[in-house]
């Protein structure tokens, strides 16, 4: 991260979203023997939990796995709206899947926001929840005719919305759309109190346990990293990205995109709501709560995971939107967050394949997981239980509906193309060039490394090359990780996963 940036000195040094802070969590022990259960659960985010959860409710002996600690990854870095307004999404959804699922699309979202409100009403969970109106609003006139258009879609849906011409910002508004008692809340604190459901149901939660893969059969088998296995009769893949992308190739079926967040003391006062920008860069901000005062949250700037301008000039576009519209007192925290995007916009939940029914996956949220990942403990508890489900269809992985086979083409272009560039590109920087808190793919011992110098001057070595499937990695300045290009594995200066699909960290390299 070169001290160059205007804003360097503005922002928290490193980023940590504020959802984690000034809260305890329990703690839970590695899995370090041999188990059996009904339902073994990997990833301990709002989709792994709410499943956890619904299913200890039932009864069913049930084991949740993180590769980590519980709510470090997507829902630990969420601007955690819940909501049914997702952009501009039901024209286009009439215009792919037609009237039928995108109603069903809405009503899925509005039953998982429901759901929501009502657990923690009935457990008394107290995560600052509170009814707001969401916005979706245009800048330009181009995109004033989309608000028009989904304005009407909204009609032939039976959706309440209202059209209107104004926000109450100084932001320029051709047009804006609004989806009255939608809903904010602190998303940690809301999970955090479903744990003790879970464990008081006898549901077992295992952290820093990393699923390596599934062995197939009747009683699906889950390795994990120290050799301990689970045996079950059905598998919830809840972890973000697939761990066990082999079974339908999912990599090659989604991409991976990365958004930023600033948290921000604002000198102007915030009115309330939750709002995106139709234009691009997609610019969405909300409000919560810090010691009795507004924390405005602001975001935007998505582009594909390891590819476009150097990280850090992210958040300071985020920055300088921030300034000009709200004024800045203070930054205490910052964050960004990684999203998986089907191409044709609805998240992939059910069986992973038509031939593994007893493999459940949930992935593809694309930035609105809380009321998706909800949504999809509901549909895969159903498929365990053997009910039926509504939405099940309309979500499922094989489904037959499917729009977007351009899509899939183009993105697997984008990624050879990377892979190739990557193999290719010429270094010239070695180590000893590096700054001290600067990151570059270097020359090591004849080959290409990924080199990072610390604060301290100390040199960080990794091999480049992901263990997903070979691409090479790049450096986030932002974050100060390795981010793949091709399918968004990430890594930490020292090689360990952060973010999958890659499950192996990067090989530590040494100096001859």
């Amino acid at each position: 991260m070169p001290n160059q940036n205007k804003h360097y000195q503005n922002l928290p040094q490193y980023p940590e979203p504020y959802w984690r802070d000034h809260l305890s969590f329990p703690n839970f022990p590695k899995l370090t023997q041999d188990i059996e259960t009904d339902v073994a659960i990997v990833g301990g985010g709002i989709t792994g939990i709410t499943s956890a959860y619904l299913l200890a409710k039932r009864g069913i002996r049930t084991v949740l796995i993180e590769a980590g600690s519980l709510l470090t990854g997507t829902t630990g870095h969420t601007t955690a709206k819940i909501t049914a307004q997702h952009g501009l999404i039901y024209d286009q959804l009439i215009t792919d899947h037609g009237e039928e699922k995108a109603k069903l699309y809405y009503q899925a979202n509005i039953e998982a926001m429901d759901f929501i409100q009502k657990t923690a009403d009935t457990h008394r969970i107290d995560c600052d929840l509170t009814k707001e109106d969401a916005y979706v609003y245009a800048e330009t006139d181009e995109y004033a005719k989309q608000i028009e258009s989904e304005m009407k879609a909204y009609e032939r849906l039976g959706i309440p919305g209202e059209y209107t011409d104004t926000i109450p910002f100084s932001i320029p508004c051709k047009a804006a759309i609004v989806m009255k008692n939608q809903y904010q809340f602190h998303p940690l604190k809301y999970l955090t109190g479903l744990l003790p459901h879970i464990t008081s149901a006898h549901g077992a939660i295992f952290e820093h346990t990393t699923a390596m893969k599934v062995k197939d059969g009747e009683k699906p088998v889950i390795i994990t990293d120290n050799g301990a296995t689970i045996t079950c009769n059905y598998v919830i893949t809840a972890s973000h990205f697939p761990f066990n992308d082999e079974m339908g190739l999912y990599f090659a079926r989604m991409h991976a995109e990365r958004s930023y967040v600033l948290a921000v003391k604002t000198k102007n006062e915030f009115p309330g709501g939750m709002y995106i920008s139709a234009d691009n860069p997609t610019r969405t901000f909300r409000y919560t709560d810090l010691n009795g005062e507004k924390l405005v949250l602001i975001g935007g700037e998505t582009h594909k995971t390891g590819q476009g301008i150097s990280m850090i000039e992210h958040y300071e576009m985020v920055h300088d939107f921030a300034e000009k519209h709200f004024g800045i007192n203070d930054i205490p925290y910052r964050w960004s967050a990684q999203d998986y995007v089907t191409p044709d916009k609805l998240p992939y939940i059910g069986p992973i394949t038509a031939n593994h029914p007893n493999v459940l996956v949930a992935t593809g949220y694309a930035k609105w997981g809380m009321t998706k990942g909800t949504i999809a403990a509901k549909i895969m508890t159903d498929a365990i239980v053997n009910e039926e489900n509504r939405y099940s269809e309309l979500f499922s992985p094989s489904r037959s509906h499917f729009k977007g086979a351009a899509n899939i083409v183009k993105d697997n272009l984008d990624v050879a193309k990377h892979l190739i560039q990557g193999k290719f590109a010429m270094v010239s920087i070695m180590p000893e060039d590096l700054k001290n808190d600067e990151g570059a793919i270097v020359k090591v011992n004849g080959d290409k490394a990924g080199c990072y110098r610390d604060m301290d001057g100390t040199l960080h070595i990794v091999d480049s090359t992901c263990t997903h499937m070979g691409c090479e990695v790049e450096w986030n300045s932002g974050e100060r990780t390795w981010d793949c290009p091709c399918h968004g594995s990430r890594y930490s200066i020292t090689g360990e996963v952060l973010e999958g699909p890659a499950v192996e960290p990067l090989k530590q390299i040494t100096l001859d």
